[in-house]
């Protein structure tokens, strides 16, 4: 067999010199013409002429097909590869770091990302088809089987089923057995509908039958739902832990605040949930179901008792960042966000709209409540109008609580976002102009309201009303509104919890609260301390005012979820500088005096929450610092507010405490250090209300 004329092998390869050096076929390409450089006849002939002798010659000289010279991995990643294959097979470098299975196949064949993904998008959308396909057919009732009388009159025997469907899997048989040695009565692996069998679910040590779970989430969606209805109550536990294991897991940790069954099941969940949480957002990219996860955890957080120690800020940070980085604020075009074409359905994209909203409501409440500027991204998504489609019309119900979340929003940007003064804070003037607007866009709001609205509803808008009128506590007592404004804030307050111990005697919701409620009935405790024991004392009737305060504590000592957590603490904060200031019997002490710095704050930068702020800091300064009290002793023995009833702490609280210093200085005078050296941990948001006592068990 001769050779193409141009088809030479590679002389370094074989060692077919023919008379050429070696430099001559060292470049790659065909060698330049040049003088020195033999012709292509030459070639021709000198090959020609040692034909013979390659035939007489080893095989091995002669023309062989192209060396694979890359692994399998590296061909598939086009990367250079320094494997070894003669005269010892050596894997490369980047297979031994990589731990990979090195190897040379000749039929290898590389396959390209964008195939391999769209075949797994696929796959991924007739899953989910089928999956909405076998839900639908197992929420359609059942005929009832009668059993034969013979299984019948055993217990025994009845608890056996007639058909198996499939055989028990090594899986399922080492659960069982793990059932057995916790205790588990082996009825709990129940049969779902469609004749599958429901195994239990477990998060650290923590273990739930099928029963449990489908009684917590029966719990959650009859209590907790109504106050952020989100998520859907027709869809199965099994199907959320399809969908994602963070969400049913933070489902079961708020069903199971105040849980009669177990009281201790949520201290016990805390410390895992808060593991799977931060290894499941550790994982990017994310979803749109852990973005609901997230709305759920910010609504109702992981008992806590310390500030310093709360994440749930940050996690409303994280949850709106996630929701724009997967394109929620633009529902209609997610494929502007994927790598891949998605095609949504009418129902999904009503999903994402409402997810969006939830977002914002949410993000909003916990700025507030925090007293921190809010990341809410109020945009055309949120206004829908008639030529927006059905899928972005929301409920009455949720169209009324986003109007109310985004009068919040305007109350904190009208009040506190001044770019010329160095707290944010606006001017007398302009606080008195823009109050005007406002009230008039909050009458606008309660016109909306009708008599079916929903009485969270009606709370949720008496909670915007006191955030608005909480900016009394920055007007200048020389300002011509001054009297008008407390006024109105003490009509706010009152109102707002009216409206809270309502929502508790009819239909008893005050247990099931959001963290959102729990942090305005503080405010609206320290708000009401504050009025009591100032000059407005005068103008209001006092044991209205006392009764009230002495419920409010009642209250959020109530929506305590553990011991020695944070409204437990903040409770008896307010328990002590009652009755150190005297129990609302010293009301109007400071008549006759000047109105300059009665009921004026040191803490100015939380916004509408710089009155609780500045409260716990004077207790701090009063009790903490000087070594009055101690708190967790009294958290243990709460103080009894009520003057006429020997308070069950009286060890821990000084009850002749005098009451300047603590409650304002219309009282007295605050010590000379509250911005001195020994308090630069007030500029610190977060590590210094409250800190320095025991913290629960677990890192958040």
């Amino acid at each position: 067999m001769t050779a193409p004329p141009f088809a030479v092998s590679d002389p370094l390869a074989h060692g077919v010199g023919n008379g050429y050096t070696t430099g001559t076929f060292a470049s790659a390409g065909r060698p330049p013409i040049s003088p020195t450089t033999p012709s292509h006849t030459s070639v021709k002939r000198t090959l020609s002429g040692s034909g013979d002798s390659l035939d007489e010659g080893d095989e091995s000289k002669k023309i062989r097909p192209g060396v694979k010279r890359a692994c399998n991995e590296c061909r598939q990643q086009k990367l250079r590869c320094d494997v070894v294959q003669v005269p010892v097979y050596k894997p490369c470098h980047r297979c031994k770091r990589l731990k990979l299975d090195c190897k040379i196949d000749t039929t290898f064949k590389r396959v390209g990302k964008r195939s391999r993904n769209m075949e797994m998008e696929k796959e991924i959308h007739e899953l989910r088809r089928q999956l909405a396909t076998q839900q639908s057919s197992s929420t359609a009732p059942s005929p009832s089987v009668k059993a034969p009388p013979s299984e019948a009159a055993s217990p025994i025997i009845s608890s056996i089923p007639s058909q198996l469907d499939h055989y028990i899997t090594t899986e399922q048989a080492g659960n069982s057995l793990l059932d057995l040695r916790s205790g588990i009565d082996g009825a709990s692996q129940m049969r779902s509908p469609n004749r599958q069998t429901r195994q239990p679910r477990r998060l650290g040590g923590i273990t739930l039958t099928p029963d449990q779970v489908d009684d917590l989430f029966e719990r959650f969606f009859m209590l907790f739902h109504p106050f952020m209805p989100l998520l859907d109550p027709s869809t199965t536990p099994d199907a959320y832990f399809d969908m994602s294991q963070l969400l049913p897991w933070i489902i079961i940790s708020v069903a199971a605040r105040h849980y009669p069954p177990d009281p201790n099941l949520l201290p016990s969940l805390s410390a895992p949930i808060s593991v799977l949480l931060w290894a499941t957002l550790a994982d990017v990219p994310q979803n749109y179901v852990v973005v609901k996860a997230l709305c759920i955890l910010c609504t109702w957080p992981l008992p806590i008792s310390s500030t310093s120690s709360d994440p749930t800020f940050m996690l409303s940070g994280l949850m709106m960042q996630i929701a724009m980085q997967i394109g929620l604020h633009r529902p209609s075009h997610a494929q502007d966000f994927a790598r891949f074409k998605e095609d949504l359905r009418e129902e999904e994209l009503r999903d994402r709209v409402r997810t969006w909203v939830a977002c914002n409501m949410i993000s909003q409440r916990v700025a507030t409540g925090y007293g921190q500027p809010p990341s809410t991204v109020y945009d055309w998504a949120l206004v829908p109008s008639a030529s927006s489609g059905t899928s972005y019309q929301l409920p009455e119900e949720v169209e009324i609580r986003l109007s109310i979340e985004r009068f919040c929003n305007k109350v904190t940007r009208s009040f506190y976002t001044n770019k010329m003064d160095p707290m944010g804070l606006v001017s007398d003037e302009q606080r008195g102009i823009m109050s005007d607007f406002l009230a008039h866009d909050f009458e606008e709001i309660e016109c909306k309201l009708r008599p079916n609205t929903s009485a969270i509803t009606f709370l949720y808008l008496r909670a915007a009303g006191l955030h608005f009128r909480l900016s009394a506590f920055f007007d200048s007592p020389e300002s011509q509104d001054y009297r008008s404004h407390i006024s109105s804030l003490w009509q706010s307050t009152t109102s707002f919890l009216e409206c809270v111990f309502d929502l508790d005697t009819a239909r008893g919701l005050l247990l099931h609260a959001s963290n959102y409620i729990l942090q305005m009935i503080i405010a609206a405790g320290f708000t009401l301390l504050k009025l009591l024991n100032s000059f407005f004392a005068d103008s209001v009737k006092l044991v209205y005012g006392r009764d009230l305060f002495l419920k409010t504590i009642k209250a959020i000592r109530t929506i305590s979820v553990a011991t020695n957590d944070l409204p437990s603490r903040l409770a008896e904060v307010l328990a002590q500088l009652w009755k150190s200031g005297g129990s609302g019997l010293r009301a109007g002490r400071g008549q006759g005096k000047s109105l300059e710095n009665s009921l004026q704050l040191k803490v100015r930068c939380r916004m509408s929450m710089s009155l609780v702020y500045d409260s716990v800091w004077r207790w701090r300064e009063e009790f903490q610092a000087k070594e009055r009290g101690n708190l967790e002793t009294a958290v243990e023995n709460p103080t009894n507010p009520d003057s006429n009833v020997e308070s069950s702490a009286s060890s821990t609280v000084d009850t002749a405490l005098p009451s300047e210093g603590l409650l304002g200085d219309g009282f007295g005078t605050v010590s000379n250090n509250f911005f001195g050296e020994a308090s630069n941990e007030v500029f610190d948001p977060l590590s210094w209300m409250l800190d320095g006592y025991t913290d629960f068990p677990y890192e958040m």
